[in-house]
């Protein structure tokens, strides 16, 4: 069970415009409701039962009401044309995300005391959001009958969730990036414009801390958690006790200094002084902690770990964060690949980091040592990685970025792990995307990423999408894998 997600409640408010039927939006909303429950059930969403807002002092009640109840998203519901300026200035007060939808026309047998007209009004409503700076959510096709509504509102749910988290976030990082590690640092401005709040730690900081844990009582309950989670897996049993003690380490920091934020992710430092140091390498506490629905990003990625947690909220599930890492050697392509899926080579990589993905998320797992990390160190102060092929499946390649003169930008890709054996090291997985190559090009590169990507298992492109789009990222600045038949603005079209 993830611990570290918000939990929505949706405040549904019908509104009307008084020329109309007022019953056309009471017996809309009931519709819409009954379908709703009928699907899905009534734990995320609230009907406000108050008014329906015909007017500004309508709009002030219906706030309070859903107020109260301890709504955290609101959804504005044209049962027909709508108030345009009390339905947006209810979006405007209240305190969280807020989605948009309308009712269709039920029948050709209702078309004259019985027509709503709420296409017609869902048009003035986005000009007056537009007017008032109002961010909402509105679907791709708004209108739509009660079941077709809910459905948008079901969908409407996980895009809450993570704006709701991201608003009440903070992130912690310890250490300043590694050297060489340009493109893993990116400057905190959007951070604060996004709402989340940062506290930046030295490792100093740290190690302190993680001596203040040695013989903690606590040590030997972890070590046994981790001895079952391993299981044959567990080849460095020594290691185990120094792991537990820098697990707890970072547990009670969170709970110590997340403040007045509900929720918190971690950017860790990892190398290359923390080796020897602390004498083992964090991996496998990160893919523990992430795992708990506390994210932990390597080589203190800010940013990583902000991609990650949007995708925890999303998915409601466990994500990693990898390096967009090496090709797949055109020999395990010609074995494995081709002809058994329908994906060139250059469409496929593979995705890698050194032990930080969850056991959860790992066909098998086995506790190594760093293999990179132990070339230039003796390899005993390396231990402490989690190492497996990825489990095969959909996946979502992702992230959310500051570019160095502070603009938000995004990627999305869907795509899958094939059930390929790497025949390699680390916690790593054989990617398809489709058209990747041009996405690697045209997007990664061209829109000067770093090599970290945040992976949802699962495809979530569609929620990703909005969920950028809704926190202030231009439409045009998030990267997508284009199909062929789509040029990239940077594209050669005589390649």
């Amino acid at each position: 069970m993830l611990q570290n997600i918000p939990k929505v409640k949706v405040g549904i408010v019908a509104v009307s415009r008084d020329c109309f039927p007022e019953s056309l939006s009471v017996n809309r909303r009931k519709a819409l409701i009954a379908a709703y429950q009928s699907k899905y059930g009534m734990d995320d969403i609230y009907e406000c039962p108050v008014c329906i807002v015909e007017s500004e002092i309508h709009m002030v009640q219906a706030l309070e009401d859903i107020k109260k109840e301890g709504c955290n998203a609101l959804v504005v519901y044209l049962g027909n044309f709508g108030p345009e300026i009390s339905e947006t200035l209810l979006a405007k007060h209240f305190d969280g995300p807020k989605m948009f939808v309308a009712a269709a026309e039920e029948t050709g047998e209702s078309l004259l005391d019985g027509r709503g007209d709420a296409y017609c009004g869902m048009l003035n409503a986005s000009y007056n959001l537009k007017l008032r700076n109002v961010h909402a959510y509105i679907p791709e096709y708004p209108v739509g009958t009660a079941e077709e509504c809910a459905d948008m509102i079901h969908e409407f749910v996980p895009i809450a969730r993570a704006v709701i988290g991201i608003n009440s976030l903070k992130i912690i990082s310890f250490g300043p990036r590694p050297l060489n590690f340009m493109a893993c640092n990116a400057p905190i401005k959007q951070l604060y414009n996004l709402g989340v709040e940062i506290e930046e730690n030295s490792e100093l900081d740290l190690f302190e801390a993680y001596h203040k844990h040695d013989n903690d009582a606590r040590i030997p309950e972890v070590v046994a958690d981790m001895e079952k989670e391993l299981g044959e897996g567990n080849q460095k049993p020594d290691i185990l006790p120094k792991l537990a003690q820098y697990e707890l380490t970072l547990l009670d920091w969170v709970e110590q200094h997340k403040g007045y934020r509900e929720f918190v992710c971690i950017a860790g430092k990892c190398w290359p002084a923390f080796q020897t140091q602390f004498g083992f390498v964090p991996c496998y506490v990160n893919s523990r902690l992430t795992g708990r629905g506390i994210p932990v990003s390597c080589e203190v990625d800010i940013y990583g770990a902000l991609s990650e947690f949007i995708g925890t909220c999303i998915s409601e599930d466990v994500v990693t964060l990898l390096d967009i890492n090496n090709t797949v050697p055109a020999d395990m392509y010609e074995e494995s690949i081709k002809g058994k899926f329908d994906y060139t080579h250059k469409d496929t990589f593979m995705g890698f980091h050194c032990g930080n993905t969850c056991s959860s998320k790992l066909s098998s797992c086995t506790m190594k040592y760093q293999k990179i990390m132990a070339r230039a160190l003796p390899e005993e102060v390396t231990q402490g990685t989690l190492e497996g092929d990825l489990t095969p499946g959909d996946i979502t390649f992702y992230r959310l970025q500051s570019t160095a003169d502070s603009k938000l930008r995004a990627y999305v890709a869907q795509g899958e792990i094939l059930p390929v054996a790497t025949k390699s090291f680390g916690g790593i997985g054989v990617f398809a995307i489709p058209q990747m190559g041009r996405f690697y090009r045209h997007v990664l590169i061209e829109g000067n990423y770093p090599h970290h990507g945040a992976v949802a298992f699962g495809h979530f492109g569609k929620s990703l999408y909005e969920v950028f789009k809704l926190i202030g990222v231009e439409p045009a600045e998030i990267g997508f894998n284009r199909p062929k038949e789509m040029l990239y603005p940077t594209e050669n079209p005589f390649c």
